[in-house]
């Protein structure tokens, strides 16, 4: 959650001012720990998902990942 305000933080300043290089930097860095962490946060959620086929069969999304 720290990392989103600090991300919005510098979005504010780049509005206002061009960012210094070590801004840019941290910036960078903060997007890339943000998008690891949303992908391993939907990878768990799509674990957890299950399909429910109107026959009432249900197959997770996980297993449905694994046949392509």
């Amino acid at each position: 959650m720290a990392n989103i305000q600090r991300i919005n933080e510098l979005a504010k300043i780049a509005k206002e001012r061009e960012l210094t290089p070590e801004e840019l930097e941290e910036r960078a860095r903060l997007r890339e720990e943000y998008i690891i962490e949303f992908r391993k946060s939907f990878a768990a959620q799509l674990d957890n998902t299950v399909i429910r086929r109107p026959d009432g069969t249900e197959e997770k999304v996980a297993d449905r990942n694994k046949n392509k």
